[in-house]
């Protein structure tokens, strides 16, 4: 296969394929099993920060079954809007495994945003309470929108608070889940936007000079949190508040320099919550987080969909 023919899977493309939250649920968990039984092999991501803001990162992962292979590269750079571009580019190669030729390039940023709002609906089918209604955001950009509409297909979702860096696409995003019958409050300060709420979102923009400003002893007994973030804006001294907190993947953590959190806080990885060797919620009243950098699985999970339903396999 060229260049000139090797297909182009668009974000147009993507979306009218018709993937659901629980489709890619069932294909992270088939990937996460096989990494297990050592059929999908998740390289840690190479990321480079050149401490001018911009965050530049490349990500990995084969499988045997689906017989794929993903590299993902992406840039994100707070300063694209000026540009008039998103924050986050990104595109993904997918190869055959086996072979190594090339099959499609997908476009990168519809990946990120449901690879990892599919890797925080994975955790929320184990961590969260299923009667969850009030979901809380710190962050109201692509993140944002694309884990509404995972948690949405899961929980009986009526009402949103929303906060970000400034006030337009906080407003935008509320009156976007207004149109579609939500109940939304914007906010202005952290605490009011997570207090009360069942499930919380922080998608806030990478950068370790961000001063944290959550406080995980503000939830409510009962509450879920998908902190897309690194832990960035979570203040450590509050973290303990969990009683449960589960990584991506511990063996990838041990590689990074900066941990996502305290390691005598972690109870074990997304693999262990799908194997059952790690306890998901076991009361109404634990506090529970997922604290992840993203695994490479999730770009092939999210890749080789969209593939298969692009060939109607």
């Amino acid at each position: 296969m060229s260049a000139d023919t090797l297909p182009y899977l668009s974000r147009e493309v993507c979306e009218s394929l018709g993937i659901t939250t629980a489709d890619v649920i069932d294909m992270m968990q088939t990937l996460i099993r096989g990494a297990a039984a050592g059929r999908v092999w998740n390289a840690p991501k190479s990321v480079v920060m050149p401490g001018d803001g911009r965050y530049l990162m490349a990500t990995l992962c084969a499988a045997d079954d689906p017989p794929f292979m993903a590299v993902k590269s992406l840039g994100l750079n707070p300063d694209n809007g000026a540009r008039n571009l998103p924050q986050i580019n990104a595109v993904v190669a997918l190869h055959d495994a086996v072979t190594g030729v090339p099959l499609a390039m997908v476009e990168g940023n519809w990946v990120t945003e449901l690879r990892t709002a599919g890797l925080s609906a994975v955790a929320a089918r184990y961590l969260a309470r299923e009667d969850s209604r009030v979901v809380a955001f710190v962050g109201c950009g692509a993140q944002a929108r694309s884990h509404l509409d995972a948690f949405r297909q899961m929980f009986p979702v009526e009402a949103i608070r929303a906060m970000g860096r400034g006030t337009a696409n906080r407003d935008r995003f509320c009156a976007e889940a207004e149109a579609s019958g939500l109940s939304a409050t914007p906010c202005d300060d952290a605490r009011s936007v997570v207090d009360g709420a069942d499930i919380v979102v922080t998608s806030v923009t990478l950068s370790y000079e961000t001063e944290p400003f959550i406080d995980a002893r503000w939830l409510k007994p009962g509450a879920f949190a998908a902190i897309t973030d690194l832990g960035i804006p979570w203040l450590d001294a509050g973290m303990s508040a969990f009683d449960r907190i589960v990584i991506d993947d511990l063996e990838q953590e041990k590689k990074m320099e900066k941990p996502l959190v305290a390691t005598d806080l972690i109870d074990g990885d997304i693999t262990g919550l799908v194997d059952a060797s790690v306890a998901g919620r076991r009361s109404d009243d634990e506090r529970t987080a997922f604290v992840f950098r993203g695994l490479s699985l999730g770009d092939l999970a999210l890749a080789a969909l969209a593939w298969q339903r692009y060939r109607g396999d």
